[in-house]
């Protein structure tokens, strides 16, 4: 995929600019479409621990026309102030002339092309993708897969827990919004035996998930991108390798993937979105729960950079 430089619409956009550029249907496309590029390259990335608990993450990729990089700095101790717990920058360069020709919203493009990713994995592997849909957390990621599944997947019910009953709240109107019905549930995992489709999606501080699933569960968990963090109960992971399948997002999950990690499995055996996308991989028969883990890739955001700038050639006026 090449862009011309004079074809780009150049700049730097804010977060609601960011989202116009990142329709979630496309994005998803788009990651597909990356996956099967081979002249995708996404070194490891590097973070850098903070005071205070932080960490920057810096955060390279390219293919065959566009260059980009993703600085932001991630502070779990925002949580429940008012402050984003991730921000930054995406810096997205034209390879043939050296050129910056887009600064995007990192916050937006990480909320987006996570819940984007999800929403890919949800296409292959959920067995019951008509939902309900289960959010679990009720910040920028809750609002971000509730989004993508009720308007790019379908979804006509979410049910949402938090442990903050007004974060909950403001999530359940801004979902309702999105012409869902919606239902404010206190207990997670009572909620289980229910939906089909959950979604966990908080700052991974505390385990969130601990009962069993229901036999066609489709369970996206994102918040854990470090050994040390998780979501879900060590139960939980070795109830699905057992009787159903674990996919991660990326071979980076080895080493990151704190809920696996803490279970027990061995991460690196398992198969990984691409072996979904691009096969052969498929699911067990008789199929059970599905566990997809996503830890977070650099490649996610070259993704969103490429709409991003078809999107902005798109609606340059014509001369």
């Amino acid at each position: 995929m090449s862009f011309a430089p004079s074809t780009l619409a150049t700049g730097t956009l804010d977060a609601a600019a960011t989202a116009q550029r990142l329709p979630w249907s496309a994005l998803a496309d788009e990651i597909a479409e990356l996956l099967h590029d081979s002249t995708v390259s996404v070194p490891p990335r590097s973070v850098l621990p903070l005071a205070q608990g932080g960490s920057l993450f810096l955060m390279p990729a390219t293919d065959r026309s566009v260059a980009m990089t993703k600085l932001i700095t991630f502070t779990p101790a925002n949580a429940g102030t008012g402050r984003p717990s991730i921000q930054g920058d995406v810096v997205v360069f034209d390879i043939a002339t050296g050129a910056r020709q887009l600064v995007l919203d990192g916050p937006t493009v990480t909320a987006r092309r996570t819940a984007a990713v999800s929403l890919l994995a949800a296409r292959h592997l959920a067995p019951a993708p008509q939902g309900p849909l289960l959010i679990v957390g009720a910040g920028v990621q809750g609002l971000a897969h509730a989004e993508a599944f009720v308007l790019g997947l379908g979804v006509k019910e979410v049910w949402i827990t938090s442990r903050s009953a007004a974060s909950a709240e403001t999530l359940a109107t801004q979902v309702r919004a999105l012409g869902a019905q919606v239902r404010v549930v206190a207990d997670a995992d009572a909620a289980l035996a229910h939906c089909p489709l959950v979604a966990a999606c908080t700052t991974a501080s505390n385990l969130v998930l601990h009962a069993t699933p229901r036999p066609d569960a489709f369970i996206t968990a994102v918040g854990a991108f470090t050994p040390t963090m998780a979501e879900l109960a060590p139960a939980l992971c070795l109830h699905v390798a057992q009787h159903g399948s674990i996919v991660v997002d990326t071979a980076d999950a080895s080493h990151e993937a704190g809920d696996l990690l803490q279970a027990g499995l061995d991460v690196a055996a398992l198969p990984v979105l691409r072996d979904v996308v691009c096969g052969p991989w498929a699911p067990r028969t008789p199929a059970g729960p599905v566990l997809f883990k996503s830890c977070g890739w650099a490649g996610w955001d070259l993704a969103a950079a490429r709409l991003a700038l078809r999107q902005g050639a798109a609606q340059r006026p014509a001369t």
